[in-house]
C-alpha cells in the first residue's frame, strides 16, 4: 500500500485536530471578525437613510474635533462672548446688527466654527465634562463609519461603554486634581467633575474622595482586564531562584527544539488544501468542492515517489484512521511506537517540494490510530439565515409630548377675543395731586404743640405727612414723657383743633414716633381711574388684586383677595360701604378674564348689585334652572351657599386626585396637560361670593346661613372660593365669633360707637373716622387707614355694558345642584315616565358600565348640556337605576352589570 493512500487520503476523510491554529490563520480570523457585518434586509429607503445618518455622524465628529481643538486656544474669548449674551444660545441666529441694537458689546469669536463652535465647545468642555469630551469624537466617528461602510473599526458596544466610563472617570479625576489649585470650575474637568468632587468632598472629605477614585479605578481594571496581583508575591522571591527557573525553562525548550529538527518533507495536496482553506475566506462548500477537484487532478499528474522509500504500515481497511495533531511537548516514548511528521511551509518561488524523509527518533506529533468503526461520509447542510425583526414598542404619550404637539391648555381660548374694559369708561375726579396748604399745616402744628405744652408735655420734633383726606403728624416726645399721657389727650387735641375724627396712634408701628391723624379742611377725592391707571396695579402679579384706594402717604394700596383670604366689610349706613363693594368688583373686572373668575352675588336689597346683571354670561355663576344670576330670595341664598359647599368638596376631591395642595398648583398642572379631562379634571376658575347685606340674611335664616358661611370660610380658601361679606350692623349676633375667627382681613368704615369698632376690628378707631370712604383695613396686627377709591353708578353701568356687549359663554357658570332634606332644591326629580329622554337607555348603560352615577359623566360621554344631563339623571333616579343625591359623592349605581340592566330596561319597555 502506498504511503499516499494510507496517510493523506485517509487523513482527508477523518481528521481530529488538537493542533492550535497557525499565526496566519489567527490573524485572518481577527480581520474577518472586524470587517464583516451582519446582513440585514433593508429597503432602499432605509439603506439611504442609514448612509445619510452615517455621513452626518462623521461630519459631526469632525465638527466636534474642530470646535474642541479651537476652544483649547480661544476659550477665554468664547466664554466672554457667552457670558455677555446670557448663555449665547438665544442669540445664535441673531445677526451682529441685532445684538448691537440691544446695546451689547460682544467680543470677537475666534473659534473655527464661529458662534456655534464656541457654544458647542463651551457646553461640552466647560458646562459638562471638560477635556474628557474629546472622547465623544471617536464614538461619533466609529458609529458613522459603521453605518456608512457597514464595517466596524472597533467593537461598537465596548467602545461606547468604555468611552462613557472614561469620560466620567477623567472628568471626576481632573476635578479632584484641579481642586488643589483652584476653587472654581475649569474647562479641564468641566462643571460635572468640579461639582461632583465638591459634593463628595462635603460628604467624605478630600482623602475620602481620593480613596473612592482609587477604588473605582482598580475595580474597573479588574472588571475589564482581570488584573493579576501576583507581582506582589514575586517581589519577595530571591533573584537567584528566578534565574534558575528561567534556565530550566530554556533547557526544556532546547530539548524540544532538537527533536523538532528531525523533519520529514512530505508533498501532499491534502495538507496543502487544509492550509489554503485557513488562508482564503471562502465558504465551506467552495473549499470542499475545490479540494476534491484538486485531489483528483493532481493524483493523475503526480509522479510516484522515487526517493527515500517509506516502509509500509499494514492497516485493516475496516479500521478508521484518525490524524491527531498534538502540540504538547515532545517526549520520547519506547513502549508506544508512532510515526512523526513535520511539515515545512514551502517558499512561494519553489515549484517542487523536497522529498519526505523518515528519522529513527520520532515523536507522536501525528498519530495514526485504527478505529473499529467505519467513518460516515461528511454531509454539509446549508442552513438558511435567520432574520430577527426588531420589536417596535409603542411609546407612551406623556404630558410633555402633548404640550409639544398642541401647546399648553389655554382656558381663555373660548373667549379669545375678549377685551378688558378701558380706563376711558371711568371718570377722573379732580387732579389727583395733593394740594399743600402751608398755612393750615403750620396752624395745626402750633395747636398740637400748644395743647401738649398745656399739659406739660414737651416734644423734640414734629413731622407732617399729607394724605388725600387726612394729614398725619408724627411727633417725638422728649425723654421721660409717658405715651399713655398723650393717648389720653385725644379729645383735648380734637377740641383745640376743632376737627372731627382725630385719631392718635401711640406708638407708630415700626417707628419711634407718636402719630396724630388730623382731617384736611379740603379733602381730595380719590377716583377709581387714578388708582387703576397706576403702574402698580397694571403690572401686579397678584391672583385677585383689589385696588382699595390711597393711604395717608398718598400711595395706592392694592391687596390680594386670594391671600386675605376672606374679607369682612362693615360700616354704618351712608359711610361708603356700597362704594367699597363696587370698587372691589371693578378692580377684579378690570384685571381678570371671564375664564379665570366667577362671581356669586347675593343682594337681599335687590338694587345694590343689579348693575352687574349684564355680565351674567361672562362673570356670574348661578344654580341650574335658575333664571336670575343675582340672588335676592333668602331660600335661594341657602341653596346657593350649600351648592358652593358641594362645589368646594368636589374641588377638594380633584385636588386630592391631582396630588396638589391649592388651586394655583392644580390649574398649573392642568394647563401643562398633566391631568386627564376624561377623569373629571377641568380648569377651575376662582369663585368670589359677595353678600351685600349679611344682617338681613342672619335675621331671616339664622343658622341655615351661618353654617355654610362658616364652613366656606374655614375650608374654601385652598380651592379658590373667597368670601366678601358686608353688613351695616356689626353686632355680635350678626358677626358671630365663628365667622370672625375665619375672617382675618376686616374692612371697617365709620361706625357710631367704640363697641361696634371693637366688634369689627377688635380695637377702637373706626368710630373716629370721618366717613365718605374713610376706612381702616385690619390685616392681622396691622391697621391701615385708607381713603376708598370712588366709583359712581354711571361708571359701573358703562363697564357692565362694555363687557355685556362682547361675546360671552352660552350661559352663566353652573354650580352643582343641591337638594335639601325636604326634597326641594335646585333641581326637580318629578317627571312623567312616558316623557323619558331619547338617550335614557344609553345613559343608563353608560352609568352601569362605569359604575358612577354622575351628571358630568353623561355630559362628557353623550355631549349634552348640563340641564338635559340633569334631567336624565333625575329620570334614572326615579327609575331606580341610580341612588339619591349624596352631596359631593357620586350617586350609587343600583345595577351591578349590564345584563341585569338590560332585563330591567326590557321590563320598562313592555310596561
Amino acid at each position: 500500500m502506498s504511503n499516499k493512500g494510507n496517510t493523506f487520503r485517509q487523513a482527508g476523510n477523518s481528521v481530529s485536530g488538537k493542533r492550535a491554529p497557525s499565526k496566519e490563520s489567527a490573524t485572518f480570523k481577527k480581520e474577518k471578525s472586524q470587517t464583516t457585518s451582519v446582513p440585514r434586509d433593508y429597503s432602499d429607503a432605509q439603506q439611504k437613510t442609514v448612509k445619510i445618518l452615517g455621513i452626518l455622524l462623521i461630519v459631526l465628529s469632525l465638527a466636534f474635533a474642530t470646535a474642541f481643538v479651537s476652544y483649547l486656544f480661544t476659550w477665554e474669548d468664547d466664554q466672554s462672548y457667552i457670558a455677555k449674551t446670557n448663555g449665547g444660545w438665544g442669540t445664535l441666529f441673531s445677526s451682529s446688527e441685532e445684538i448691537h441694537d440691544e446695546a451689547v458689546e460682544l467680543p470677537v469669536v475666534d473659534n473655527k466654527l464661529g458662534k456655534f463652535g464656541a457654544l458647542l465647545a463651551n457646553q461640552f468642555m466647560y458646562e459638562w465634562f471638560g477635556v474628557a469630551s474629546f472622547l465623544f469624537i471617536p464614538v461619533l466617528f466609529i458609529l458613522g463609519y459603521r453605518l456608512l461602510f457597514k464595517k466596524s473599526l472597533l467593537p461598537l458596544y465596548r467602545t461606547v461603554v468604555y468611552s462613557f466610563v472614561a469620560i466620567v472617570f477623567i472628568s471626576v479625576t481632573l476635578g479632584f486634581l484641579h481642586g488643589f489649585m483652584a476653587d472654581t470650575p475649569h474647562m479641564l474637568e468641566g462643571k460635572f467633575g468640579f461639582w461632583t468632587n465638591k459634593l463628595l468632598e462635603a460628604q467624605v472629605g478630600i482623602v475620602g474622595v481620593g480613596c473612592i477614585l482609587a477604588f473605582a479605578y482598580l475595580t474597573t481594571l479588574i472588571l475589564l482586564y482581570n488584573l493579576d496581583f501576583k507581582f506582589v508575591l514575586f517581589s519577595n522571591r530571591n533573584p537567584k531562584s528566578l534565574s534558575e527557573e528561567l534556565e530550566d525553562e530554556d533547557s526544556e525548550d532546547s530539548y524540544t527544539g532538537n527533536n523538532l529538527r528531525t523533519k520529514v518533507h512530505v508533498e501532499d495536496d491534502s495538507i496543502q488544501s487544509v492550509r489554503e482553506s485557513f488562508q482564503r475566506p471562502t465558504s465551506i462548500n467552495e473549499r470542499f468542492q475545490s479540494s476534491r477537484e484538486k485531489d483528483a487532478q493532481q493524483e493523475l499528474e503526480r509522479p510516484a515517489f522515487s526517493h527515500h522509500p517509506i516502509p509500509e504500515i499494514q492497516i485493516d481497511p475496516k479500521d478508521k484512521v484518525v490524524l491527531t495533531f498534538d502540540d504538547s511537548p515532545l517526549e520520547r516514548t519506547e513502549n508506544t511506537p508512532s510515526i512523526s511528521f513535520t511539515i515545512d511551509q514551502p517558499d512561494e518561488d519553489t515549484e517542487e517540494l523536497d522529498s519526505p524523509s523518515i528519522q529513527e527518533n520520532y515523536s507522536p506529533a501525528i498519530t495514526i490510530t485504527p478505529q473499529p468503526e467505519p467513518e460516515l461520509p461528511v454531509e454539509v447542510a446549508i442552513v438558511p439565515g435567520l432574520v430577527v425583526e426588531d420589536i417596535k414598542e409603542e411609546k407612551e404619550i406623556t404630558a410633555s409630548d402633548l404640550v409639544a404637539q398642541f401647546g399648553q391648555y389655554d382656558p381663555k381660548l373660548d373667549l379669545s377675543g375678549y377685551q378688558h374694559p378701558t380706563l376711558d369708561l371711568l371718570r377722573d375726579y379732580g387732579s389727583g395731586k395733593i394740594t399743600i396748604n402751608q398755612h393750615e399745616l403750620e396752624a395745626n402744628k402750633n395747636k398740637i404743640v400748644d395743647t401738649l405744652r398745656n399739659y406739660s408735655i414737651e416734644i423734640e420734633s414734629i413731622k407732617a405727612t399729607i394724605g388725600p383726606t387726612v394729614t398725619l403728624y408724627e411727633i417725638i416726645p422728649k425723654p421721660g414723657v409717658r405715651i399713655s399721657k398723650i393717648k389720653n389727650l385725644e379729645d383735648d387735641i380734637a377740641l383745640s383743633l376743632a376737627a372731627l375724627g382725630i385719631r392718635i396712634i401711640a406708638p407708630m408701628p415700626g417707628k419711634g414716633t407718636i402719630g396724630i391723624e388730623v382731617p384736611n379742611s379740603s379733602p381730595e377725592m380719590v377716583s377709581m381711574r387714578s388708582v387703576l391707571a397706576t403702574e402698580k396695579f397694571q403690572k401686579t402679579d397678584m391672583d385677585l388684586p383689589i385696588a382699595l384706594g390711597k393711604t395717608i402717604s398718598n400711595e395706592v394700596y392694592i391687596a390680594d383677595l386670594a391671600k386675605m383670604p376672606h374679607l369682612l366689610v362693615a360700616g354704618a349706613t351712608g359711610q361708603g360701604k356700597s362704594v367699597g363693594i363696587n370698587a372691589i368688583l371693578t378692580s377684579l373686572l378690570y384685571k381678570k378674564h371671564p375664564a379665570e373668575l366667577k362671581f356669586v352675588l347675593v343682594d337681599p336689597k335687590k338694587v345694590e348689585l343689579s348693575l352687574f346683571k349684564k355680565v351674567e354670561r361672562h362673570f356670574l355663576a348661578k344654580l341650574p334652572d335658575e333664571e336670575e344670576a343675582i340672588i335676592t330670595d333668602t331660600k335661594k341664598v341657602i341653596n346657593t351657599l350649600n351648592s358652593l359647599c358641594i362645589e368646594m368638596d368636589q374641588r377638594y376631591d380633584l385636588l386630592k386626585n391631582a396630588q396638589v395642595r391649592n388651586l394655583k398648583e392644580y390649574n398649573a398642572k392642568f394647563i401643562n396637560r398633566r391631568l386627564n379631562p376624561e377623569e373629571g379634571h377641568r380648569f377651575l376658575p376662582y369663585i368670589v361670593l359677595i353678600v351685600d347685606e349679611f344682617a338681613d340674611l342672619m335675621m331671616t335664616a339664622g343658622k341655615e346661613v351661618e353654617t355654610p358661611i362658616a364652613r366656606l370660610a374655614q375650608l374654601a380658601r385652598a380651592v379658590g372660593i373667597h368670601l366678601v361679606i358686608a353688613t351695616q350692623r356689626p353686632s355680635v349676633n350678626i358677626i358671630t365669633g365663628t365667622i370672625k375667627a375665619n375672617f382675618p382681613a376686616r374692612l371697617a368704615f365709620r361706625v357710631l360707637s367704640k363697641v361696634d369698632s371693637r366688634t369689627i376690628l377688635d380695637t377702637g378707631g373706626a368710630d373716629q373716622l370721618i366717613g365718605r370712604g374713610d376706612m381702616l383695613l385690619a390685616t392681622g396686627s396691622d391697621l391701615i387707614r385708607i381713603q376708598c377709591a370712588f366709583v359712581d353708578t354711571p361708571e359701573v353701568e358703562q363697564i357692565s355694558d362694555y363687557i355685556g356687549a362682547q361675546r360671552g359663554y352660552p350661559s352663566a357658570f353652573m354650580l352643582p345642584e343641591y337638594v335639601d332634606e325636604n326634597g326641594e332644591g335646585s333641581g326637580s326629580v318629578d317627571f312623567d315616565p312616558k316623557d323619558r329622554d331619547q338617550l335614557f337607555e344609553d345613559a343608563a348603560r353608560l352609568i352601569v358600565m362605569h359604575q358612577q352615577g354622575s351628571t358630568s359623566l353623561i355630559q362628557r360621554k353623550l355631549k349634552l348640556g348640563y340641564n338635559r344631563a340633569g334631567r336624565i339623571i333625575d329620570q334614572l333616579e326615579a327609575a331606580g337605576i341610580v341612588g339619591p343625591f349624596e352631596g359631593s359623592k357620586a350617586r350609587e349605581v343600583l345595577y351591578p352589570d349590564e345584563y341585569s340592566l338590560e332585563q330591567y330596561l326590557e321590563t320598562l319597555r313592555n310596561n
